[in-house]
């Protein structure tokens, strides 16, 4: 039961932070999935990638309908990312659990640390209207 509970937990909380933020499966079940259910790197990596299929498609749904997909990006990226995944995964079996975990921490710090340090997003930054520099003569 505590197993089930916990399991259903991750879910919600990467359920929520997929839909908000487009994180999920990496940064939340990978990490959950050892810390809070056991499982080593290899297995908890799997099965997050298990869980994000059902999870994007739901999410994709709501933004197509919402019309936030720029579909450019979104093919190319799409084919790039799905060929690379499958013959990447397969080397999976050739590390040792402890250094796939470096390579995710690592990875989640330097993103994250970017994040941080980059004040806007290029599509918010073109949104952001130009200051009149007439205004303040008028």
């Amino acid at each position: 039961m505590k197993f089930l509970l916990i399991s259903l937990g991750i879910g919600i909380t990467a359920g929520v932070l997929a839909a908000l933020c487009g994180v999920g499966g990496g940064v939340i079940m990978v990490p959950a999935f050892g810390l809070l259910l056991g499982l080593d790197q290899k297995h908890a990596l799997a099965t997050s990638m298990a869980v994000i299929v059902p999870t994007a498609i739901a999410a994709t749904a709501q933004h197509v309908k919402n019309d936030l997909i720029d579909w450019r990006v979104a093919i190319v990226t799409a084919i790039a990312a799905t060929l690379t995944s499958y013959f990447v995964a397969d080397t999976v079996k050739q590390f040792r659990n402890e250094t796939l975990t470096r390579i995710f921490a690592i990875v989640i710090i330097v993103f994250g640390v970017m994040m941080l340090v980059t004040p806007t997003t290029k599509s918010a930054q073109k949104a952001e209207p130009v200051a009149d520099p007439t205004a303040e003569s008028r």
